[in-house]
This record gives C-alpha cells, structure tokens and sequence, in this order.
C-alpha cells in the first residue's frame, strides 16, 4: 500500500528522523516530494485549506497514495499536555458558514457533508498501542485562521465540540473523499487556545516536533501492512 504523508511546515517533516538530509525527488508546483521509505511519500504542502488541497490533489492523481496521513501540530481547545498525540476521528471546516441561505453551519457545499469521519481512528489508537505510543482520538475543527484566545475561539469551541484546532485537515479530508483515497491524522499538541500563555507555547513546540517525529514512521509502517 502506498501513503502520502502530508505536513503543512517543513519543520514538521523534518521531525522524522533523517529527513533533514533527504533530498525531494520531484517538486511540483512549488511542492517538493521526499520518498521516505518504499511506498511512502512525505511532502509540507504549506500552511491552509488551499495549499493543503493542491498537496493532496497531487498526491492522488500524481502518486496514487492508497492513503494520506495527515501530521503535525496542532492547538487544543481542552487541557491536555503538550505533546499529546491525537488520532483525529472527524474533521470539521469551522470558517465555512451557507447559513444565510438554510444551510446548517459548516456544510462544505458539493460534498454536501459537515463532518469528514477519518478511517477506523481507534484501530489506529490500538496500532499505535501496539507501537508502544500513547494516543487518543478526537474531533478537529479546521479554518484558515491561526486561533487565539478570543470570542472567535469561544464560538469554534460551542458549536464545533473539537479536541483540536488547526488549519489544513478538513480540506486534505475533502480532497480524499472526492478521490476514493483513505485518509487518517496524527496531530501533536503544541499549544492551548484558552491559555493566556498560548503564543510562547506554539513558538517553543519541540516537545510536539519530537513526540510525533518519534511515532510517525513506525506507525505509517504499521498502517501499509493494514488490510483495507
């Protein structure tokens, strides 16, 4: 089985051991593409929906990924310690809003759907169990927006109901549904919407880089000998 692995910043591809030395063996329209063991192909697509989709796309049509695996850091919205692993179960996209013409918040139009479930998230727990890692699974809220503790976060926390937040899962979640493609996430906390301290956490998040470098390839190792 072939997997993509998606990050968003180069930093978090390059938590996986050895990858700063690794040279890309394509790049295409701007993104470049690393082989990081046999049949799996990491790329950083960038940071947000759009750039997180084009990444995707071509991971699809170019490589024809059976799955992606979507990593990196993301903020909390409740307490859990950084660098807490969390296997997403559903994707939400909290910045798309139709309601003015009677739709509910967050229906991704075309697909028609609010919530993008991921694949078997507690087998993925137990696989990771399996690896000796520590995860847990939960809902994340996805927006091109870098959320900090305000009234905005309050409403995402309300309405949506997710463990985390960050900025390209629901969109790469999208990509994979439209292409008949699995799609799982790994994501590691960096940092806490509700906590005054947030910006000092997100811009010190080694512990995250670390905690998800150490499990990612083992794990994507493990999800190849899946059967699907």
């Amino acid at each position: 089985m072939k997997i993509g692995l998606q990050f968003a910043m180069p930093a978090e591809l390059h938590a996986l051991p050895g990858a700063k030395d690794l040279e890309p063996f394509e790049t295409i329209s701007g993104v470049p593409f690393f082989e990081i063991a046999p049949d799996i192909i990491a790329c950083a697509g960038g940071v947000s929906k759009v750039n997180a989709a084009m990444a995707a796309e071509i991971l699809c049509l170019k490589y024809g990924v059976d799955m992606i695996l979507n990593a990196g850091v993301a903020g909390c919205a409740t307490d859990l310690p950084t660098g807490s692993l969390v296997v997403a179960s559903v994707f939400v996209q909290h910045d798309v809003d139709t309601t003015a013409v009677g739709d509910p918040i967050g229906l991704v139009s075309t697909v028609n759907q609010v919530e993008f479930p991921t694949w078997e998230p507690e087998r993925c727990v137990e696989i990771l169990k399996s690896l000796g890692v520590t995860a847990v699974t939960g809902r994340v809220a996805t927006g091109d927006w870098f959320a900090v503790k305000c009234p905005r976060a309050e409403w995402i926390r309300d309405t949506f109901a997710p463990l985390l937040v960050e900025m390209e899962g629901c969109a790469i979640a999208q990509v994979c549904l439209r292409n008949g493609v699995k799609f799982t996430a790994l994501k590691s906390v960096s940092d806490h919407l509700f906590r005054d301290s947030r910006a000092e956490e997100y811009f010190d998040f080694g512990q995250a880089l670390e905690n998800l470098g150490g499990a990612l390839l083992p794990f994507a190792l493990a999800l190849q000998k899946e059967e699907f």
